[in-house]
């Protein structure tokens, strides 16, 4: 397993995700071990498509098998958007990581995630 040298690319791809989330947890970005490729999000945006009621949202990042909070149950009020991650303040998904997530309501929230595939 070894991470690009990202100085010394040789493609550079932009990239979306989405996901509507449910009540467990679900990939919203992978990057496979040996894919010789590491991820840059630029950007994780949550909406609650409820117009009524407000749902949280739990976000991991996975480094191998290991998974560290990004957000813990944060609450998205009703027809709202949430900036997790924005250009301020982006994260590497290296080989053998993901990013997942989990709504406390399924069918409330949406997810769009933002980044760059660097080989």
């Amino acid at each position: 397993m070894a991470n690009p040298n990202i100085i010394n690319i040789s493609n550079l791809k932009g990239l979306n995700a989405g996901l509507a989330l449910t009540t467990s947890n679900q990939d919203l970005i992978t990057n496979a071990s040996n894919s010789g490729k590491i991820l840059r999000v630029h950007s994780i945006v949550v909406a609650n498509t409820d117009g009524v009621t407000a749902a949280s949202v739990t976000c991991e990042l996975g480094i191998g098998s290991n998974f560290f909070k990004i957000a813990h149950t944060v609450t998205v009020p009703p027809d709202a958007t949430l900036i997790l991650i924005g250009r301020d303040s982006p994260l590497y998904v290296m080989e053998n990581g993901s990013i997942r997530a989990l709504a406390s309501a399924s069918g409330d929230l949406d997810m769009i995630c933002s980044y760059d595939e660097i080989s």
